[in-house]
């Protein structure tokens, strides 16, 4: 019967199959989120949520700025979760869909489970859910064979209750149920003196004599106040022991098993914290790829469970895991561009991008859906995606749209502005009864309360990288009704300016601050000095130039500075 049960085990080493189930798919805009980036991602994951995808969820790259908050928190939207990059994390990986076992559980019982789930290991946890050890087949071969070594004394720990599920026993009797002991196991095959001479050597309360219709055994072992006693192929016992051995508080048990099958059974009766190796270490959902694979490694099962903050066991992730791919996906909205998007995207399946626009530099393994329309905000073409699917727009969500349109458009006034973005905008108009210039007064009042914020709060709130003639260049971008403030702390907007080129080591850091009462805008810039040579905007101070009916960051600044960095050739300095 034992190599029986061995053989099923092995079983079960067999690859774990992955659980089939669909992925999370988030949707996110670029590393440094506008209005229109968040907005966009809010309500295209809504759509699909109202489409019967609920594994949809909105994500942000970044610190959303004070316009956003301020249009989330009046309409009552819930911001997205934040995700502050995409490098392989042990969350992408690893499989969810584990049955842990308490500590409690009997080795029979936790066996059963892993052949029946054709895991190759299984996470024991505590009674609050927190992760306690690892059962795997070293450890169960090692812990079983010290259990089953002729030359000792075959000791344990187990309880009454677990050696009656274990053998699946008819309760005669039974005192105490969950209290652990030290376990020996005799089995009264030999003569009744022989017994006794085996029982003298053990503590009695601590013996569980295995026996069949011997009454002699029955009496003495009742006598001398043993743990329990197991009848064999299911032995009734008389009236009068049973009677002695309820005032002795002996428990009886019926096995439906011979004495031999119900030794061996009774050794499986072991609660699995005892038997399971407590020597594996957890790891963290948030730990990266690189930091586990050393534990992987030296893992005997390569498997190792994963736990969150709290320590609640979540999951498992085992070398073979990482041969597939995440078991999350990626919509990019309000930008197509590696440079711009959170930092990992490139290691997950792209699946869709909308956005408006320059075509990037992005490469997929796969074909994706592409929507890139010449239209003044992102928002606009998710309004188109709502009406070409004939579904409703939730009233809230029609409300963030049309904040995120008028943000990006600076109330229908930027040269971006196409007459779809104003269409869409009165269509929202409709659908919210939300004055069109009320709404863009008061979010554009939001966006321009520079406050106690830091230079570095400003400068990266709304930051893209570029790339042109071989060079990398951010320019930032704020909407206020005054530059007088951001003049006023204009060495302080420089000196951090200069230190996110130093770090990127780029040709230039900028930052554009459109004044949205007069239409125009001012550049502060900190630059290599062979740049500045070719720059063309009036210079009104040191790394201060005017830009005359320039709003506009993608459509009229970018081609600009793109021009001016091709007369640089060279490389940076």
């Amino acid at each position: 019967m034992l190599f029986l049960i061995y053989g099923n085990m092995l079983k079960t080493m067999d690859e774990q199959s992955i659980a089939q189930e669909k992925k999370p798919v988030y949707i996110i805009g670029h590393r440094n989120p506008d209005t229109d980036s968040v907005v966009a991602a809010t309500a295209y994951a809504r759509l699909k949520q109202l489409l019967g995808k609920p594994e949809y969820m909105a994500g942000r790259g970044g610190t959303i700025s004070p316009q956003t908050e301020y249009i989330f928190n009046r309409f009552n939207v819930q911001i997205p979760q934040y995700i502050p990059d995409m490098v392989p994390k042990v969350l992408y990986y690893m499989n969810k869909q584990v049955n842990p076992v308490s500590g409690d559980t009997s080795l029979w019982n936790a066996i059963a489970e892993m052949e029946e789930t054709n895991a190759k290991e299984l996470p024991v946890i505590n009674a609050d859910g927190t992760y306690s050890s690892l059962l795997h087949y070293n450890a169960f071969a090692q812990n079983i064979l010290k259990v089953m070594n002729p030359e000792t004394a075959t000791v344990f720990s187990t309880n009454i209750r677990l050696i009656t599920e274990t053998l699946s026993a008819q309760q005669v009797l039974v005192f105490n149920t969950e209290e652990l002991f030290k376990c020996v196991i005799i089995v009264a095959a030999d003569s009744f003196e022989t017994l006794k001479k085996t029982l003298v050597l053990h503590t009695p309360e601590n013996a569980v004599i295995i026996t069949s219709d011997r009454q002699d055994v029955q009496e003495y072992c009742i006598q001398m106040g043993v743990r329990a006693l197991v009848l064999s192929s299911s032995t009734p016992m008389e009236k009068t022991l049973r009677e002695k051995a309820e005032k002795k508080h002996v428990s009886v048990l019926m096995s439906p098993y011979r004495s031999a099958e119900t030794a061996m059974l009774v050794m499986y009766s072991a609660p699995v914290s005892t038997m399971a190796d407590a020597r594996v270490p957890p790891v963290n959902v948030s730990d990266t790829i690189r930091k586990i694979r050393p534990l992987l490694q030296e893992s005997v099962s390569r498997s190792l469970p994963v736990i969150d903050d709290k320590r609640l066991l979540v999951g498992i992730i085992s070398e073979s895991h990482l041969l597939h791919d995440p078991n999350v996906e990626i919509i990019l909205v309000d930008h197509n561009e590696l440079t711009q998007a959170v930092e990992g995207v490139e290691n997950y399946t792209i699946r869709e991008v909308i956005d408006h626009h320059r075509l990037g530099n992005l490469n997929t393994k796969t074909p994706i859906t592409f929507i890139n329309r010449p239209v003044g905000a992102t928002s606009t073409i998710i309004v188109s995606l709502y009406r070409q699917n004939r579904v409703p727009i939730p009233k809230e969500i029609a409300s963030i749209l049309l904040a995120g349109i008028l943000a990006d458009t600076l109330i229908l006034q930027s040269t971006t502005t196409t007459n779809e973005d104003r269409d869409t905008a009165e269509y929202l108009s409709n659908i919210t009864n939300l004055d069109i210039q009320a709404l863009g007064h008061d979010i554009i009042a939001a966006a321009n309360r520079i406050g106690n914020r830091s230079t570095g709060e400003v400068v990266r709130q709304d930051m893209k990288e570029y790339s042109e003639s071989g060079f990398t260049f951010t320019i930032s971008q704020i909407e206020v009704d005054t530059s007088a403030e951001i003049l006023s702390r204009k060495k302080e907007f420089l000196d951090e300016l200069e230190i996110e080129r130093r770090t990127r080591n780029a040709l230039f850091s900028a930052i554009m601050v459109t004044d949205v009462t007069k239409l125009t805008s001012i550049l502060l810039i900190a630059s290599q000095p062979v740049f500045l040579e070719t720059i063309e905007f009036p210079r009104q101070d040191d790394g201060v130039y005017f830009l005359n009916d320039i709003v506009s960051r993608k459509k009229q600044l970018v081609p600009l500075l793109a021009e001016q960095i091709e007369r640089v050739g060279g490389t940076p300095v």
